[in-house]
């Protein structure tokens, strides 16, 4: 197995969305390495400039991280928004309206996704068997996402991934239901720690981690919606 597939094989032995954790690392480890090197940087500066200091998601994850980290501080987050305001205020004294492009740690994470998942379908056939012994499941948007390959791909890969799909989720719903049952009066035993997590386990298989990737869809949806209410 080459070095992409270990990778991919270390995220499978994690509880959760295999791809979803790639991607929260990512985005985490991205926006460390902006804030300890490329504060300065005229390119990462321009990119910031191009969607007035990134979209609120990631204006938020950064000062998050940014503040949660002793090695960071708040010093490279004031460099940064002490230039947008400067880019804002001179637009509004300009009176031109400022255009507002797509934020640039959204496109890395995007690009990340998609290669992401195209490599675990190009490697699934050597991981199947460790996803299926793992505590990992696949949030609904990446399972979808990996099934449209595999079903043009490997058809018998596709089918053999949905019903191990099924098994987890099933497992999942049978755990929650016992922690149910843990609360009746009558109940004299309390939730184990595997019934407990099963509740952040439901969501996460059905909404994916927090991540500005996973709220994308939503959002075009509901835009489209608004649009055609007519």
């Amino acid at each position: 197995m080459d070095l992409i597939g270990i990778y991919l094989r270390e995220a499978i032995q994690e509880s959760g969305c295999p791809v979803c954790r790639i991607l929260k690392k990512y985005e985490e480890d991205i926006i460390g390495q902006i804030l300890y090197e490329h504060v300065n940087t005229p390119s990462v500066r321009e990119k910031f400039a191009e969607s007035l200091g990134l979209c609120t998601y990631h204006a938020w994850k950064m000062k998050e991280i940014a503040y949660s980290n002793p090695l960071y501080g708040g010093l490279g987050v004031a460099i940064i928004y002490e230039h947008m305001l400067s880019i804002y205020i001179n637009s509004l004294k300009s009176g031109k309206n400022l255009e507002e492009k797509k934020c640039y740690l959204c496109d890395l994470v995007e690009i990340k996704e998609q290669h992401t998942i195209e490599a675990l379908a190009d490697r699934l056939s050597e991981l199947i068997e460790e996803y299926k012994d793992s505590e990992a499941i696949l949030c609904k948007k990446h399972y979808e996402e990996l099934i449209s390959i595999l079903k043009k791909r490997n058809s018998g890969l596709a089918e053999e991934l949905r019903k191990i799909q099924i098994e987890k989720l099933e497992r999942t719903k049978d755990l929650m239901r016992a922690f149910i049952e843990k609360f009746d009066y009558r109940s004299k035993e309390a939730p184990t720690e595997r019934e407990a997590t099963s509740v952040l386990k439901a969501i996460e298989s059905l909404k994916g981690l927090p991540l500005e990737v996973n709220f994308v869809k939503k959002r075009k949806q509901r835009r489209f919606f608004l649009g055609n209410r007519d």
